[in-house]
């Protein structure tokens, strides 16, 4: 999300969000946290582990239910066994 979308965005979303520009995974190849059904995840993990935000990039992710991709170093299988054990 580029910086000139967030200043659209009202204060309390905008405030949100702002992790996202901290985030590691900006400034690498998208196409590895969204591999091919099958495809490694390891390049991905591997620059999660290293990112500051990684625990608001995942709690983005639950609370979004996002489906697709690796978010705060987990796949979507990872998060739905997450979802699974927090009920």
């Amino acid at each position: 999300m580029g910086a000139d979308v967030i200043e659209l965005l009202p204060d309390a979303v905008e405030e949100e969000l702002r992790w996202q520009e901290r985030a590691l995974c900006a400034q690498t190849d998208p196409e590895a946290f969204f591999p091919e059904k099958g495809g490694s995840t390891r390049e991905a993990k591997r620059v999660c582990l290293g990112c500051d935000v990684r625990a608001e990039c995942l709690e983005y992710a639950l609370a979004q239910d996002e489906r697709f991709g690796i978010w705060g170093g987990l796949s979507e299988r990872e998060r739905r066994r997450l979802r699974k054990r927090a009920v």
